[in-house]
């Protein structure tokens, strides 16, 4: 269903992967399936993961990430969404959000509040709910040491703020560039690497939840207590890092595509739910946002060249 409020053009520009570099192709339209919807683009937010999974892209628009206005619906789909706006987390497995229109299914869209702009509801979606599902994780122990290593990243700086709420004492480890803006944010102590080893055998965490790789996750694993819980967000700990029944550690890895892939309905509107109420709190002021960093719509292949080679704060936002 479309609206004559709303342009439904037959044609629309994409940046494809076409195995060495983005391209921009023109995309024809094609009939909504019932469950989907047709959002207008107004903002793209950048993650590590559009680079990362570009092997997988050859042929197909990349992103996750984005937010806009619905502008048409599937047969089956609630007719109240037709120009609602939202931002989304898209399925790797369908065309992304580097593009002026992206078809998505419904289940996956979050409603901004009206004092949300699209610019920073763009750079929410992947490691705002990254950052909720890793620290639903860990059971809540107010005054408990956590451990959160890659913190200068957009997922950690969510982690930062969702674990101060709850009650956590905070250490992070990052590069020193991020340090003020993790005290800020509730972060108790900042560390290197470097003086996270020179201590390591004097300090314990309830937690650790690792955003840098698993070998390094591995590594944290002997700085956590009995019963402790180790969360992984780029790449799983294969091994179980202690012996049987000594450390008796728990193992959680966190991936937003396995709800595209294995999520059930309850499933995504507890998500999304949670997602429209974490966007609340950043308007009412109890949940910050990170530095945002505006490009336009042709500088993308660029910035996201820039993203792997990453040597920056804040997050790059493509507006259209």
């Amino acid at each position: 269903m479309s609206d004559n409020r709303f342009s439904v053009p037959q044609q629309w520009r994409a940046w494809m992967w076409q195995g060495e570099a983005l391209q921009q192709e023109i995309i024809s339209a094609e009939p909504l399936q019932p469950h989907d919807v047709l959002v207008q683009n107004a903002a793209i937010g950048l993650n590590p993961v559009d680079w990362k999974v570009l092997a997988s892209q050859i042929g197909k628009v990349p992103g996750v990430d984005g937010a806009g206005t619905v502008v048409a619906l599937g047969a089956e789909v609630d007719p109240g969404l037709l120009g609602a706006r939202v931002a989304y987390h898209q399925s790797l497995r369908r065309n992304g959000s580097f593009a002026e229109f992206t078809v998505l299914t419904a289940q996956v869209l979050m409603r901004l509040p009206d004092e949300l702009d699209f610019a920073t509801a763009a750079s929410l979606p992947c490691p705002m709910l990254t950052a909720w599902q890793a620290i639903e994780k860990v059971p809540t122990q107010p005054g408990a040491a956590i451990l959160i290593a890659g913190a200068g990243g957009s997922a950690g700086h969510f982690l930062v703020q969702m674990a101060q709420a709850r009650g956590f004492e905070v250490t992070t480890l990052s590069h020193e560039r991020h340090w003020s803006r993790l005290h800020a944010l509730g972060a108790k102590r900042c560390l290197s690497d470097s003086m996270h080893n020179a201590e390591a055998t004097q300090r314990r965490y309830f937690a650790v939840i690792d955003a840098v790789g698993p070998e390094h996750a591995a590594h944290l694993a002997d700085n956590l207590l009995a019963n402790g819980h180790l969360v992984c967000i780029q790449g799983r700990v294969e091994q179980w890092p202690c012996g049987p029944f000594g450390r008796a550690l728990s193992l959680h890895e966190v991936a937003l595509g396995a709800l595209h892939l294995h999520g059930d309905a309850q499933q995504w509107r507890a998500l999304t739910q949670q997602g429209e109420r974490l966007m609340a709190q950043l308007v009412q002021g109890k949940l910050e946002s990170e530095l945002l960093l505006h490009f336009p719509y042709d500088q993308l292949p660029a910035q996201l060249l820039a993203l792997q080679h990453r040597n920056f704060s804040g997050k790059q936002i493509i507006l259209l």
